[in-house]
């Protein structure tokens, strides 16, 4: 019997698995990625009193975490596809509960630190899912795509929950008592994977290449150490520029040895075929404004316009009202996908997300005077990112053969973590008066910042869209 006929069996008896209550427990796993990514909002700046750090010091929390997710989902993807995904689904939720109890008991900044940076694990997660509820379909795009809608769905509900529940708990518990809750909801996603999926065995072929591993995460350690040095440091120093190039250099050797071997940890002829490299493109201009924007939108919230001329003056209350309806919005952006995908395909659905998020951050260049203005942009691009969320992992999983489901969707993350951290940079060097990160404590940033960082947005978006728009059309044309 050949490879394929084990794999087209495999995946024809998984197909036959009761997907409903499979993304019923998933919802639940969701909830609870939406929770860690909700939750910790408010608190900050109780969590940085507790600590004994400066506000400022807070920016370490998301550069660890965003290296951390760019190194671990490669590996992570590759032995989803080999011993199977439900495996590493379970592994990656061990891993982020036990960081999330560190996070709640550390005594210190520098264990609290690393604790924050492990947790990034969970960034995996939603990929994972796609590649079970993918295999279990046999690939049925329009299935899968409805049950990523709903997942992202239940990930956007759990931000709105984990930040109304530490803002309302903030006066009443102690910081440790409130950072047990997530660990505890973790813990909970847990049980619900061990009980509700049932296991499948990976279709994928080989082992894991450990120098590829090595050299991949090298390379992108060190442009990721890069960004954040540029963050810190500014433009005008030298080294984050040198770690940079030295990471970029890393890929020369890193790609020879994938190229020749049999088994490689991310196949770079899967990952640059003509209907998967512009799904990675996408996720990785995508990252930019939805992992990149978020800071800046708060801080222009916050300004006051007596002050600086500029800025909504808002309270945290008032920004958690942008904050809630942008959320929404991603919610029911997701859910559209669907129903938009059902019409006009998958490709084309995401074409339509990508030009939504640019018109919303294209808008706040003439109107960003009051917060009706700011809401009203927020959702907009909101509405596209909802759908680019559920449809990215989908689509790359369409576009790869069933052994490389977990690496696709997998990768759709990774690229994404390294445009965010890239725009991060760009857009606190943008803000921060004299170049540096430390000055967003202390120093107003400018108007034409804020332009920039929007302008940047909008125009990123505009080129993911592009990209979607002229590779379908391509694939569409009949071939002689």
């Amino acid at each position: 019997m050949s490879d394929s006929t084990v794999v087209t069996d495999a995946a024809r008896a998984m197909a036959r698995s009761p997907i409903a209550k499979v993304v019923g427990f998933l919802i639940c796993v969701e909830l609870a990625s939406g929770v860690l990514q909700g939750y910790y909002t408010p608190i900050f700046t109780d969590i940085a009193r507790h600590l004994s750090i400066k506000d400022a010091d807070v920016n370490w929390f998301e550069a660890a975490q965003l290296v951390v997710s760019a190194l671990v989902v490669p590996l992570l993807a590759r032995l989803g596809d080999l011993v199977g995904h439900r495996k590493v689904l379970l592994l990656s939720t061990v891993v982020t509960a036990v960081a999330s109890w560190g996070v709640a008991f550390a005594p210190s900044f520098g264990t609290f630190l690393v604790a924050w940076a492990i947790q990034g694990f969970y960034v995996v997660w939603l990929p994972m899912e796609v590649a079970i509820i993918h295999s279990r379909t046999g690939g049925a795009e329009g299935r899968v795509r409805g049950a990523a809608g709903l997942l992202v769905a239940g990930l956007e509900l759990g931000v709105i929950a984990g930040a109304l529940t530490s803002g309302a708990l903030a006066e009443s518990l102690g910081v440790t008592g409130l950072l047990a809750l997530p660990a505890l909801v973790v813990t909970l996603a847990f049980a619900a994977i061990w009980f509700g999926v049932e296991d499948a065995p990976g279709l994928g072929q080989g082992r894991v290449h450990w120098r590829a591993f090595a050299l991949l995460t090298l390379a992108l350690g060190l442009v990721m150490a890069g960004l954040v040095m540029v963050r810190i440091q500014g433009p005008g120093n030298v080294w984050p520029w040198v770690v940079m190039l030295l990471g970029a250099a890393t890929f020369v050797p890193y790609a020879r040895v994938e190229l020749r071997c049999s088994w490689p940890l991310v196949d770079l002829r899967i990952m640059s075929a003509r209907g998967q490299w512009p799904v990675q493109a996408t996720a990785f201009l995508f990252g930019v404004s939805v992992l990149g924007a978020q800071i800046p939108l708060s801080t222009f919230a916050r300004t006051d316009p007596a002050v600086t001329g500029y800025g909504l003056g808002a309270s945290a209350g008032r920004v958690s009202i942008i904050i809630g309806g942008y959320v929404l919005s991603l919610a029911v952006g997701a859910l559209l996908l669907h129903v938009l995908g059902r019409r006009v395909g998958t490709r084309l659905a995401m074409v339509v997300a990508a030009v939504l998020v640019a018109v919303g951050y294209l808008l706040f260049l003439p109107f960003h005077d009051t917060l009706a203005q700011t809401l009203t942009n927020m959702m907009v691009a909101g509405l596209g990112s909802g759908a680019l969320v559920a449809g990215l992992p989908t689509a790359a999983a369409a576009q790869a053969p069933p052994t490389h489901t977990g690496l696709t969707t997998g990768m759709t993350n990774t690229t994404k973590t390294i445009g965010g951290a890239f725009a991060s940079s760009v857009f606190a060097i943008a803000l921060a008066s004299t170049g540096s990160v430390d000055a967003e404590a202390t120093a107003h940033a400018s108007l034409a910042g804020y332009m920039t960082v929007w302008a940047i947005c909008g125009v990123t978006a505009l080129v993911a869209a592009v990209f979607l728009l002229v590779v379908h059309a391509s694939e569409s044309r009949p071939r002689a």
